[in-house]
């Protein structure tokens, strides 16, 4: 994936900036754009608002430490910070369902929390089972289009898909998970 200087993102230039001269403007443009994205995306994973901003914090804290780390060539940078965020994502929630000893519990906690908490986890493991039946290209698509929060000419430019095939791809796909979805709710 080589890119002249003249073809790359606004964000590889802010991401490069970073990288090569630790500019904290560089940074601040970086963290404005993809915070809300990253925020939505976490959410959308099952994340309470509180704690998505959190892990945001945490993801773009490490995108600081680690920019010596990014390589243009290997990854696009909205790629390379998603996935910082995914496994900071994995982390929260494992950690979240290790057993809290007794004795830590706090009695702050309510009911009707617990059962939206309940039904939020469970739509979203049927959200996960529904992916799993749509081919790998259609899910790869559809992950990156409404949980990675990328637009279709974000995804032309990391793929080097048609635009065309990107929109059949999502477009079938999420044909594909209401159509999972309504049966598994007629059940």
């Amino acid at each position: 994936m080589s890119q002249k200087s003249g073809e790359m993102s606004e964000q590889t230039v802010w991401m490069l900036a970073v990288r090569d001269d630790r500019n904290k403007s560089a940074f601040a443009a970086l963290f404005d754009y993809f915070a809300p994205r990253l925020k939505g995306m976490l959410m959308r994973g099952g994340l309470q608002a509180s704690l998505a901003e959190e892990v945001v914090q945490d993801t773009m804290l490490a995108v600081w430490r680690k920019a010596h780390l990014f390589d243009p060539h290997r990854a696009q940078v909205s790629g390379w910070v998603y996935q910082i965020a995914r496994n900071r994502q994995i982390d929260v929630l494992r950690k979240e369902r290790r057993p809290i000893p007794e004795e830590m519990r706090g009695d702050d906690v309510q009911e009707d929390d617990s059962l939206q908490i309940v039904a939020l986890e469970q739509d979203t493991a049927r959200l996960r089972k529904a992916l799993q039946c749509l081919s790998p290209e259609q899910r790869t698509l559809v992950e990156q289009a409404y949980l990675g929060d990328m637009s279709h000419s974000e995804l032309h430019a990391q793929t080097g898909l048609p635009l065309g095939t990107i929109k059949s791809r999502i477009r079938l796909g999420l044909e594909r998970l209401r159509r999972e979805l309504g049966n598994e709710q007629s059940l």
